[in-house]
């Protein structure tokens, strides 16, 4: 099986570029999407829909911001779990795949001044309490946007960018705490000293330049491990993000 993962940066700029050759060249048996940016009563008015997906979406409750998707081959058995009562920002889902769970995460971004990094903590726990709570039935695998450089082979620029969003002690901490407790990053455990890219920001030709940030990640328990291989496909353009993936062998 075939999972990928990609923060578009809103759905209908990525549809208006190159999404659906995309969908074509690479047939995903999963795509998680983040950072859709729809409303969930625009997406049918706009008529979203993809011929060979069942499409679960999962909108922020603020118009045109954040907010998850996942498409899955309609041939696939899935079942979707019910949204988190406290995730108001489209940020979670949560896909039984009958062997194991899948989560779509969106992280929250700590942003500019650090506002939102006590947000941001408290989210990150509270949302780790609750996957050690699932993977007591079966194991996880758990991609999305993460929002966290963790160390420093995994953004261009370490030294100049201690202390900025996605790269304060707090948040690498917390990536640390997450990697303890059973998850395993799958690029960095099969890849542990290459350098590649997740992120780039639109500013000074930063992707031209190779001037990135690791943020997007798949962590799977350990269980799991040796049955993934992982994958950047930075070659992909359309958004600031390149899309990941794994590839999930049969036991």
């Amino acid at each position: 099986m075939k999972i990928f993962s990609w923060n578009v940066n809103g759905i209908r700029a990525i549809l208006k570029k190159n999404f659906r050759e995309f969908l074509g060249d690479e047939n995903p048996d999963v795509l998680c999407l983040q950072e859709i940016k729809i409303a969930e009563k625009d997406i049918e008015k706009e008529n979203i829909f993809f011929d060979k997906y069942e499409v679960y979406w999962n909108s922020a409750e603020r118009p045109g911001y954040s907010g998850t998707a996942i498409l899955v081959k309609k041939v696939i058995k899935s079942n979707i779990l019910d949204k988190l009562g406290w995730d108001n920002e489209g940020r979670i889902q949560l896909l039984d795949l009958g062997e194991y769970y899948l989560a779509n995460v969106y992280f929250p971004n700590a942003n500019n001044e650090l506002s939102r990094l006590d947000f941001k903590i408290e989210f990150n726990d509270k949302l780790l309490k609750y996957f050690k709570k699932l993977e007591k039935e079966k194991p996880l695998i758990i991609c999305g946007d993460y929002n966290v450089a963790h160390t420093e082979i995994d953004l261009a620029r370490p030294k100049e960018n201690v202390g900025s969003p996605g790269f304060t002690q707090e948040e690498r901490d917390w990536m640390t705490k997450f990697l303890g407790q059973g998850f395993r990053d799958v690029f960095r455990e099969q890849n542990p000293e290459k350098i590649q890219y997740s992120w780039w920001s639109y500013r000074a030709m930063a992707r031209v330049r190779n001037v990135g940030w690791r943020i997007d990640y798949f962590c799977v328990s350990d269980i799991l491990l040796k049955r993934v291989k992982s994958e950047i496909l930075d070659n992909i353009q359309g958004s600031d993000h390149a899309p990941i993936k794994i590839k999930i062998n049969n036991p």
